[in-house]
């Protein structure tokens, strides 16, 4: 029977493609030829396509009122890149069975695919009765005992509850109300059900809006959507994959069960080629659709090119982000094989808490504070802006709180000071900031940093690796490295010029292929080509989707006792301010410093990187192993109502070793402070007046 081609896609389950269509009639009579994302294709009336795949390209809204479509609505096309935050509104119409939620629903293992329906009556299973109202989480679709089922899950009482329903329960499943908000995107590739439209809310106004956007201006009301999806399609004489919308006004029939879908060309994902056993290979394979992407080895991929598979297999990467302020920071997954050196770079950390994640046995933690914390318990330290500390352990200790003693986790550090050592506690829950202090100068190798180190970890790329063409990792100012994954990967090389090999990944990269029944000549492969690979925000996401989460971050501290003076926004080291700093031989003191003036309106915080020359005296050995301290002059002339000067005392070079700080950092430590000279003169003669 026929049907159009929208209506025939749009009732189509994934799960049964691959379909074999015949053009039937429409408006693209004999011969003609239609172009899409580049490319031409004939749609002559009797022509056979295979259907291999399809999916959302963009939507159609209309403006809803009372759940319709407004007489007064012209439709109007949105991209999936649409902007904009919307809530998912409940779909009324109920469905009659599991089975049918399986097949008109998305349900996956992203949070996005656990839809949750209610049923307006009770339903007995064997060990537990769901009663009418409670909302059913489906979680996913496997074969328990022989019989297809949906895993589901419920709570009650604070109580989780997990079960199975079978696809033929039948009965009425309505949508629960959703209280979350998603993208158009998300929307389209999980809320939107087959067969159905759906009704979305727009939960913020957007920010912007010009002549070019096609809802109407500080609109906040209903959408319906109803998608048009792009479909992957295999003719019978073309080696490529053709991709047409489903909104042709065309007429198709379904001639599967009568036509030998053999005799159609197979393409194969990476991920079908990966599911091959490695008995399968090498094999010899032709690009019916290349990947995207300007970098190697995407860039050599173009379709119709043969390449030769060599192996499956897993392999490790470390995950690296861009260290900057703003965004949007760069992501690379670094191969092991990278054979670069990295310098360390200093670690920031906003609690006490995650001093005591990033101690290791070693060496010991050296921070510096950048943030002032008033302890409001007199048994823990209160620390100030510039206070240094080696870090020792976690332990508990007692502490009184509005008049009973209360245990709580602490961290046992070392205060430096002028002559001596303190021993301090900062509470666990401490938020404050800490800037590490580096004193080891080695250049590392990757594998070296991941044995010897806790991830995450900041670096510098000191020397480039020479075996890339362009070592992207070089040019970023500083890279930390966040953790170690386990991807799929496949070995790849080309059947013309078999010299190098390359480790495509599996699942980041949308290409197609069908195998070729030719004889590999060699079976070892050519020497693997080191390949950074930089990856978008999204496919960054995705790779930390198995973050380990076992880690977690201790309560919030109890409210202050309001007797309780409050301190001032920036506190001065308690030796004065015209004292000095101390800190150990030799070593070099980053930290980052946030200074702010109690009396102006409009607080603003500053972070400057300082890097101070050392003055070194003779001391004594200390025989203990502990750090000789050393006389260093950081900062001079602080007031409480401004900023004063940075500056560092100069001696004769041939006595003394010199840390130099870069010329632009200093350049703008300058500025800053001439422009709150300038500003302070201003408020003081404006005042006299």
């Amino acid at each position: 029977m026929a049907s159009t081609l929208e209506k025939f896609i749009h009732s189509l389950d994934p799960r049964a493609l691959p379909r074999v269509l015949q053009i039937q009639s429409g408006i693209y009579f004999e011969g003609s030829i239609y172009e899409m994302f580049g490319n031409e294709c004939c749609l002559s009336t009797g022509e056979v396509l295979k259907i291999i795949g399809f999916k959302i390209n963009k939507l159609i809204a209309s403006i809803c009122e009372n759940n319709e479509v407004s007489r007064f609505s012209a439709k109007v096309e949105l991209p999936l890149n649409f902007p904009g935050l919307y809530k998912v509104v409940a779909d009324k119409t109920p469905y009659v069975s599991i089975e049918e939620i399986t097949r008109k629903v998305s349900i996956g293992p992203k949070r996005f695919g656990h839809p949750c329906f209610y049923s307006p009556e009770d339903i007995k299973l064997a060990n537990l009765t769901i009663k009418h109202g409670e909302q059913i989480t489906f979680n996913s679709v496997e074969e328990v005992n022989g019989t297809m089922a949906v895993n589901c899950g419920m709570v009650r009482n604070n109580q989780s509850h997990s079960f199975t329903l079978p696809l033929s329960q039948e009965g009425k499943f309505y949508e629960c109300e959703d209280d979350q908000i998603y993208t158009l995107k998300e929307i389209a590739e999980w809320k939107i059900p087959k067969c159905r439209n759906r009704i979305v809310k727009l939960s913020s106004p957007l920010h912007t809006w010009d002549s070019s956007n096609p809802l109407p201006e500080n609109f906040d009301g209903c959408l319906i959507l109803t998608p048009v999806y792009e479909v992957q399609a295999v003719m019978k004489f073309r080696k490529d994959i053709v991709h047409i919308l489903s909104d042709l006004d065309v007429e198709v029939k379904d001639i599967t069960d009568c036509y030998d879908i053999s005799s159609f060309l197979q393409p194969l994902s990476l991920e079908d080629v990966f599911e091959r056993t490695s008995k399968e290979f090498p094999m010899v394979a032709e690009i019916m659709e290349g990947p995207s992407g300007s970098q190697k080895p995407y860039n050599l991929l173009p379709t119709g090119k043969e390449i030769i598979i060599y192996k499956k297999y897993q392999a490790t990467r470390v995950l690296a982000s861009e260290i900057r302020s703003d965004s949007p920071k760069r992501h690379f997954l670094i191969p092991t094989s990278y054979k670069g050196k990295f310098k360390r770079r200093p670690r920031e950390f906003p609690t006490a808490y995650d001093l005591e994640i990033a101690r290791s046995e070693k060496e010991q933690l050296h921070v510096v504070a950048t943030k002032a914390f008033d302890s409001p318990h007199k048994e823990l330290f209160s620390v100030s802006v510039g206070d240094q500390f080696l870090v020792q352990q976690c332990q508990t200790s007692e502490v009184l709180y509005e008049g009973r003693k209360k245990v709580i986790d602490v961290l046992a550090c070392e205060q430096i000071l002028s002559d001596a050592y303190k021993k301090v506690l900062l509470p666990m829950y401490m938020e404050g900031g800490f800037v590490e202090v580096i004193h080891d100068k080695k250049q590392y190798q990757l594998a070296e940093i991941c044995k010897e180190f806790r991830l995450p970890f900041n670096v510098k790329v000191s020397v480039r690796d020479l075996s890339i063409e362009e070592d992207v990792l070089a040019a970023v100012p500083g890279l930390q490295f966040e953790e170690e994954i386990t991807d799929s990967y496949l070995l790849i090389s080309s059947t013309s010029s078999p010299l190098e090999s390359w480790e495509i990944p599996v699942y980041r990269l949308n290409m197609s292929v069908h195998l070729l029944s030719k004889d590999v000549q060699t079976t070892v492969p050519p020497a693997t080509k080191t390949t950074v690979e930089e990856i978008s925000e999204e496919q960054y996401y995705m790779v930390r989707r198995y973050e380990n989460q076992t880690l977690h971050p201790p309560p919030r501290p109890p409210k202050k006792p309001t007797t309780l003076a409050p301190k001032p926004g920036f506190a001065v080291p308690k030796q004065g301010v015209s004292d000095v700093l101390q800190a150990p031989k030799n070593f070099c003191v980053d930290t980052t410093k946030k200074l702010c003036s109690n009396q102006a309106a409009n607080i603003s915080e500053l972070q400057v990187s300082c890097r101070n020359d050392l003055v070194h005296r003779e001391n004594k050995k200390d025989m203990t192993g502990k750090a000789t301290l050393v006389e260093t002059s950081v900062i001079k002339g602080l007031t409480n109502r401004a900023l004063g000067k940075c500056e560092t005392e100069k001696e004769e070079e041939e006595e003394h070793n010199y840390d130099y700080v870069d010329e632009n950092i200093i350049e703008n430590i300058r500025k800053v402070f001439q422009d709150t000279t300038v500003r302070n003169k201003h408020a003081h003669s404006e005042g006299r007046r």
